[in-house]
């Protein structure tokens, strides 16, 4: 009887696709079916056999794991947009294997992540929730506790690609006024319809009320929130990350928040992730943090994985990928 490929899945599925998983006929299935992340000699162990491997932003996939993999490994398909745990190199110089992505699927979802961070901050809601669960209270104030609004505010977006817009489309329902971006190059088509300005990132820095970061990770955005570009903001000015956590210098982000330099910073994402409780950054009271849940909607999970299933799928059988990327 011929050998059936085997696809590797390193994490427990939303529901639905975990259930088309385990109903997949053409391909062995090997799954590490929880919810944490796998050791690093357990993931390398796995690849032996491999050839297909669904993988998370955790799995880091380099050259030490494909020297591990075996020479049948064909696709490597990551449940996630972004793509900065793959050494694409490395994938090139084994043979070019294949890499699947989750492109399209989680802008809506993340956008209403970037809108909730920019609301919990705007209306110091961290503090507000303290308050209702440590049972300090008072009585109702007419001083204590006042948060902004974003009528007639000015919104800094760095990276205008599809959750830029998205998260711009959304704020502009809470009166904002202005849209700023900045990025590699103007979107001019994009921007139209916001009527969108492009300008440079300084000018955007010193002119926004609130800064959305929603740019890739590359060697270009990697710690380029650090404190100079910190000292650059309003004083009054939010911050929201919902992009990845090595965009922003965390050491210096927690410095210009002792000093007052911006008013509040609200991130989705974290270096590392899970951050520790005990984090600076998680018990400073103008620090909003959630657990990278940017995508975590029933609709949008599942319909990343089933993208990822489809990738990989593809890629065994020498199809086309429904979102390659392309080395």
């Amino acid at each position: 009887m011929p050998r059936l490929p085997v696809l590797f899945v390193t994490r427990e599925l939303p529901n639905l696709a975990q259930k088309r998983l385990q109903e997949l006929t053409s391909v062995q299935v090997q799954q590490h079916n929880s919810i944490q992340a796998l050791e690093r000699q357990p993931f390398l162990d796995a690849a032996k056999e491999a050839d297909g491997i669904i993988c998370l932003l955790s799995d880091k996939v380099d050259t030490e794991f494909l020297q591990s993999a075996g020479p049948q490994l064909k696709v490597v398909s990551t449940v996630s947009v972004g793509y900065d745990h793959v050494d694409l190199g490395a994938l090139k110089e084994h043979g070019g294997i294949r890499l699947g992505y989750t492109p399209d699927v989680l802008t809506d979802a993340t956008a209403d992540t970037t809108v909730l961070l920019a609301l919990m901050a705007s209306r110091r809601a961290k503090e507000a929730l303290h308050i209702v669960s440590s049972g300090s209270g008072s009585q109702f104030s007419l001083s204590r506790g006042l948060g902004v609004q974003f009528t007639g505010k000015t919104l800094g977006i760095v990276g205008f690609g599809r959750i830029g817009y998205a998260t711009a489309e959304r704020l502009q329902a809470f009166g904002i006024s202005r849209v700023l971006y900045s990025g590699s190059r103007p979107q001019e088509e994009r921007a139209q319809p916001l009527r969108a300005q492009y300008v440079s990132f300084e000018r955007l820095l010193t002119e926004s009320d609130l800064v959305c970061i929603c740019c890739p990770l590359n060697d270009k955005t990697k710690g380029m929130f650090n404190r100079s570009a910190f000292e650059k903001m309003k004083s009054s000015a939010i911050l929201v990350n919902t992009a990845r956590g090595a965009i922003v210098n965390q050491d210096d982000l927690l410095d210009v928040l002792n000093r007052g330099l911006i008013a509040h910073a609200a991130l989705d994402v974290t270096v590392p992730e899970p951050i520790p409780a005990d984090h600076p950054l998680v018990i400073h009271p103008r620090c909003t943090i959630l657990p990278h849940i940017g995508s975590a909607t029933e609709e949008t999970r599942n319909a990343m994985a089933n993208l990822a299933i489809d990738n990989a799928l593809a890629g065994i059988f020498g199809e086309p990928l429904k979102a390659e990327v392309h080395l």
